[in-house]
């Protein structure tokens, strides 16, 4: 319900505004002072403040700026017994939504109050939406308790609040841009525009008018300027997906950005100004481009002067399971089926296949699985068929070497109990462990 504080010290007043507001759908609530008023205001969320400016214990201009600093989403409006503009003035100032003069403007109350009303109501969803905006793309949100997913994310963190350029490697599909996101998202940039391209996906002659954009007549078909993603990203940050793929003649120019912070629209010879964060991104091995002569050196430095790794799947088997189970609520929600479990088999597989394709590939599966699920499970029959049928063995198919122990003792654990039909007094015994430890092993692994 509308909420609204009524701050006077004349009772009469107080209780007429009060039936009048009233009857406008607002739950009222009224203090005489200064004192009252920030006891009604720490117990009820208040949407809007009357306040008179005259009050017993202070000044009611003075104590707007307080309560905007203290309740910043609630709007006030001052009553004054007199017009006085300098009173006003400085009520605006200290962030008064309006004034009104006692007797005066009696027809200008309601429709002020309901004015107000919609303007902390927009400024509440606009913090619940950048609160969600911070949420989805916070480091919270990256699943994994693998040492090398958990490694990445604290260099990441580390290196967020500075403006240092960052270089993201690592295979296709392994989240970099839910990196470069998260890092933006955790700067001192957040409120400003973060920008992606991937530079593999658009040609050179394209690729290049929208990084530095042009003028009009540059070309034909440029019948007006257009700002280019640098220009859009100003004050934010902007990320390279694919830097690798990046024309030679292009690369020059970037590296003029990166030491000048300027750079020349296409059709233009004016420099224009520009502050922008970079993190980029590649899967492929620059130092290895830059003998073949594909990539310039001193890009090279200037982009990766902070790198971050990020692991393929296949080296963080341990959070298979935790992704699986991430994708599932995510599309179960989005397709309103109540889907809960994934079956033993089903993780069985999903641990057992290579994942070329990463995290990317993970999710993509899930997808299919909740759009083919009839049930409350997912089964391993619904996993696509070269994941059905991937080899079984006590590696996976994968070098030792990329399987972590943990990963290991789960597995064995998950046989064991499988030839004990699910008889954990007998599972322990087998595996020489006392009952105690296999229940706590069997939460932390996450085994039904």
């Amino acid at each position: 319900m509308k909420k609204i504080l009524i701050i006077d010290d004349e009772e009469k007043l107080r209780n007429l505004l009060s039936r009048i507001i009233g009857y406008e759908g607002f739950e009222v609530y009224q203090a005489g002072d200064c004192r009252t008023a920030l006891k009604k205001m720490a117990e009820n969320d208040i949407d809007v403040v009357l306040c008179d400016v005259r009050l017993p214990d202070g000044d009611g201009v003075e104590f707007t700026g307080e309560l905007k600093r203290k309740y910043p989403l609630s709007e006030i409006i001052l009553l004054t017994a007199y017009g006085n503009i300098p009173d006003s003035v400085k009520a605006i100032k200290t962030g008064a939504f309006d004034y009104i003069t006692k007797g005066d403007d009696n027809s200008r109350i309601v429709p002020l109050i309901h004015r107000a009303f919609e303007k902390a109501e927009l400024s509440r969803r606009v913090l619940h939406l950048e609160t969600q905006l911070e949420n989805k793309y916070s480091f919270d949100n990256i699943i994994g308790k693998s040492e090398l997913i958990l490694e990445a994310v604290d260099l990441a963190k580390k290196v967020a609040f500075s403006d240092t350029s960052v270089l993201l490697t690592g295979e296709t599909g392994t989240g970099k841009e839910v990196f470069a996101q998260a890092i933006h998202h955790a700067s001192n940039r957040k409120n400003r525009n973060f920008v992606a391209i991937n530079c593999s996906a658009i040609s050179h002659d394209l690729l290049e008018s929208e990084f530095f954009g042009y003028k009009a007549g540059a070309f034909t078909g440029a019948v007006k300027d257009r700002k280019g993603l640098l220009a859009e990203a100003n004050n934010g940050t902007i990320f390279l997906d694919e830097i690798g793929e990046l024309a030679t003649d292009l690369q020059v120019k970037l590296l003029r950005v990166i030491e000048t912070g300027e750079y020349i629209m296409i059709g233009d010879n004016k420099p224009v100004k520009t502050d922008v964060r970079i993190i980029a991104a590649t899967n492929r091995d620059l130092q290895m481009e830059i003998e073949k002569g594909n990539f310039r050196e001193d890009l090279f430095y200037r982009i990766s002067v902070f790198q971050i790794r990020l692991p393929a799947l296949k080296e963080r088997i341990i959070d298979i399971e935790l992704l699986a189970y991430h994708f599932l609520h995510l599309f179960a929600t989005k397709s309103r089926k109540k889907i809960e479990r994934i079956s033993p088999e089903c993780i069985n597989k999903l641990e057992q296949h290579k994942w070329n394709g990463n995290t990317r590939e993970l999710r993509n599966v899930l997808e299919r699985c909740v759009i083919l699920a009839d049930g409350n499970e997912i089964t391993a029959d619904l996993l696509p068929f070269e994941i059905q049928n991937t080899t079984e063995s006590t590696s996976h198919g994968r070098p030792l070497y990329t399987i972590d122990l943990k990963s290991v003792e789960k597995e064995h654990i998950r046989r064991v109990l499988e030839y004990t039909n699910g008889n954990k007094t007998k599972a322990a015994d087998l595996l020489g462990i006392a009952l105690t430890t296999l229940y706590r092993k069997l939460s932390a692994y996450n085994i039904i």
